[in-house]
């Protein structure tokens, strides 16, 4: 469909709302006249009362012209004197697309690439346009990969897409906006009825009678009905304008694949979702360790430490670039699945240039240390910009680990509290193990239907895993109010608890093959069995071990 035919669609699918809202407006007119030549009186203005209410979101969502400007999201303008390699692959990709460049260029802390134009007179006219450009996405893709991403984002302008939008998000903006108007009505209508019924329901219990259940079922009917039909329209009219817009990216990613190549266009699709899966999980594990104890990572590095994991776990993202799950399409989806749109790129002849070759999009900024700093100080809000920064990230994971171990609430530490009213400590867990209370404790473990019902052996071991979360937490939490507890820092694997001397056990609780005897497991294991022992377990806590290195 050409860009004509998409800007028709778009104007009648917009031309559709008003003419639904003006018809419902005759509609509402005109039984207001039918009815007032047969009722008079209260009833009337009741009548006309209701007939307003219900035209209000109407007349609000067709004569409230002004939409909102989109804001920028948190990011850092790359101005052309600081970012001028950047500014000149940016322009001469235009070049290439025969497109105008970006006005401005936003550095954002998000794995995606975007551009938007604000035009006039609903997309009649251009208007500024800007590009928004992950950083993250520079981390992790080849330059070649690059040029492919923002040659797609190209072929948006080149399509009349950006501006094609303004009358796309106009409508979805404003069928949204009566349909929220009629919801908005209808609850407050319940939320009035409810308390008034609630203050009859009061009175006749103040006088002895019994009361009447609330029922707001019925409240609000009228203006449910009409939110109903837009809704439908509402439907209808993402169906369509979301059918649009999978074609776009499909012609996006054709020219991406023309201009800068089938197999840095094929790459960039495979490696953007492993590279997004990637970042949450640095984000998780990694920049927002320490805010539980309000400490930050070393200066620059709560989004720029991403760098230094991507370098770690290189090898690990191969699968995933490799394999795509198939996504079923929805007719809502703005994006078609990623699995296809690879395909339909892989099954282009090939063309001899290879993505592979050129260097890391990184390269591009001037001071990508500088950058990611920059982006902490723009994208943090203020409160947690005044948590303190760590030296280090060792430093980060021993402080968070310590802070996790001294708050720490497993169900062992629950129901311990609740059984012997006091504090749910390991001393007072080892003296009801020694006073033959174990499995008594167990008993009020949250344990499915089927542990619960066991008994004797098959019972301990349903509630043994619980019990060995909950005891090794509280172990480790002694080690580390000793100081006799280190962590160990990895980029490319989860961190592994450092204990003294051959007390090996690593972060998932596994005892370790590395050393001497598991000592630390065994006493564990020991105080847990059948017939609970906690004397190894009160031996190594009585012994002066060494802290670790």
């Amino acid at each position: 469909m050409g860009v004509i035919l998409r800007a028709l669609r778009a104007l009648i699918l917009l031309c559709g709302f008003y003419l639904l809202s003006v018809v419902l407006l005759a509609a509402l007119i005109g039984l207001d006249a039918a009815l007032l030549t047969e009722v008079h009186g209260l009833l009337a203005v009741k009548i006309v009362a209701v007939s307003v209410l219900l035209a209000v979101p109407l007349v609000r969502g067709v004569f409230v012209l002004r939409t909102p400007r989109d804001e920028d999201p948190p990011g850092i303008e790359a101005a052309e004197e600081d970012e001028p390699r950047l500014w000149a692959l940016v322009r001469e990709l235009a070049r290439t697309m025969g497109t105008r460049a970006p006005d401005r260029i936003l550095l954002t802390a998000d794995v995606e690439a975007a551009v938007s134009e604000r035009p006039r007179l609903l997309g009649l006219l251009p208007g500024p346009r800007r590009l928004h450009l992950g950083v993250p996405l520079l981390a992790g893709l080849t330059e070649a990969q690059l040029r492919a991403v923002l040659v797609h984002e190209y072929g948006h302008f080149t399509g009349g897409d950006t501006r094609l939008s303004a009358l796309v998000v106009r409508g979805r903006r404003q069928i949204g906006r009566v349909v929220e108007g009629f919801h908005a009505r209808a609850d407050g209508k319940v939320a009035a009825e409810r308390a008034r019924q609630e203050r009859a329901a009061a009175g006749r219990i103040a006088k002895g009678r019994k009361p009447e259940a609330v029922d707001t079922r019925r409240t609000g009917a009228l203006y449910r009905s009409m939110a109903a039909v837009f809704t439908w329209y509402g439907r209808l009219y993402l169906r369509a304008s979301m059918s649009t817009a999978r074609a776009q990216e499909f012609a996006a990613d054709l020219a991406a694949a023309r201009v800068a190549g089938r197999e840095a266009t094929a790459s960039s699709l495979r490696d953007i979702p492993a590279l997004a899966a990637a970042y949450d999980v640095y984000l998780d594990s990694y920049a927002t360790l320490g805010l539980s104890v309000r400490l930050l990572p070393p200066h620059g590095e709560f989004f720029g430490g991403f760098s230094r994991l991507l370098a770690a776990r290189e090898g690990d993202a191969a699968p995933s670039r490799a394999w795509l799950r198939p996504a079923p399409v929805s007719p809502y989806d703005s994006h078609p699945p990623i699995a296809e749109r690879v395909l339909r790129i892989e099954s282009l002849p090939a063309d001899g240039r290879v993505a592979a070759a050129e260097g890391a999009a990184s390269a591009l900024l001037t001071d990508a240390a500088r950058t990611w700093a920059a982006l902490e100080e723009a994208v943090l809000e203020a409160e947690i910009l005044a948590f303190e920064h760590a030296t280090g990230w060792p430093e980060l994971l021993n402080a968070a680990m310590a802070g996790a171990l001294s708050s720490a609430h497993t169900p062992l530490h629950q129901v311990l509290a609740q059984y012997t009213g006091r504090p749910a400590t390991l001393p007072a867990l080892l003296d009801v193990i020694d006073d033959g209370r174990l499995w008594r404790l167990a008993e009020r473990l949250p344990l499915s239907e089927e542990a619960a019902a066991a008994k004797g052996r098959a019972f301990r071991a349903f509630a043994r895993p619980m019990l060995t979360d909950g005891l090794r937490a509280m172990v480790l939490t002694e080690f580390s109010a000793r100081s006799l507890l280190g962590w160990e820092f990895s980029w490319s694997r989860p961190a592994a608890v450092r204990l003294p001397d051959s007390l090996a056990w690593d972060a998932s609780g596994i005892p370790s093959e590395v050393g001497s005897e598991p000592a630390l497991a065994a006493a564990v294991a020991a105080a847990l069995a059948d017939r609970p022992d906690t004397g190894p377990l009160r031996a190594l806590l009585a012994e002066d071990l060494p802290t670790p290195a």
